[in-house]
């Protein structure tokens, strides 16, 4: 198994490479990067979109609901063309989602809480990630421009150290699997 493994360590390796490569890219082009990023969910948008419309159209006979397939895929398609043609409102609107998303998930944190404040002991400690997560979602709102960079920044983090850990596996395999070479017995 490990030398199934090992045998591919050179693919984690350049892997690794290539987020350590994005990961700093993130940093020294945040606009750059942020417009990528649209233009792939825009990409994955119109590939689900069409594939949904397909579907539909395909089980129209034989599902009351295709209509509803055909309707996402439409909306699908509409979506990635925006992001295509308009990268800056794409953006804009996913950093709405994800603010909006986080007031959501605060205010539910909060309320769970709340019920909860009877049962266990430590249960500010819910309520004040539940505040945490308002206070992140309105500034978001408030700062779009630098919450955008910010979401670039923690991306470009994640890719170099998730960059670095792939290759120390890669690396890893390659010293594990020369070790096992050396003891396995040759056949002569």
């Amino acid at each position: 198994m490990l030398a199934m493994y090992a045998g591919g360590w050179w693919s984690l390796v350049l892997r690794g490479i290539a987020a350590i490569a994005f990961g700093i890219l993130a940093f020294v082009w945040p606009a750059i990067t942020l417009t990528a990023l649209v233009f792939l969910w825009g990409a994955y948008a119109l590939v689900d979109g069409v594939f949904a419309i397909v579907a539909g159209v395909k089980t129209y006979g034989e599902n009351r609901r295709w209509w509803v397939l055909l309707l996402e895929g439409i909306l699908g398609v509409l979506a990635g063309i925006v992001a295509f043609a308009l990268p800056g409102i794409t953006a804009l609107l996913l950093l709405m989602l994800i603010a909006a998303w986080a007031i959501v998930t605060g205010v539910f944190e909060i309320a769970a809480a709340i019920q909860l404040r009877k049962e266990i002991k430590g249960e500010w400690l819910l309520a004040l990630a539940g505040i945490a997560s308002i206070l992140f979602g309105v500034v978001l709102f408030l700062n779009p421009g630098p919450g955008a960079l910010a979401l670039v920044w923690l991306i470009g983090s994640y890719a170099i150290l998730f960059g670095i850990l792939l290759i120390a596996l890669g690396l890893r395999l390659h010293s594990m699997a020369r070790h096992v070479d050396r003891m396995s017995p040759r056949a002569v």
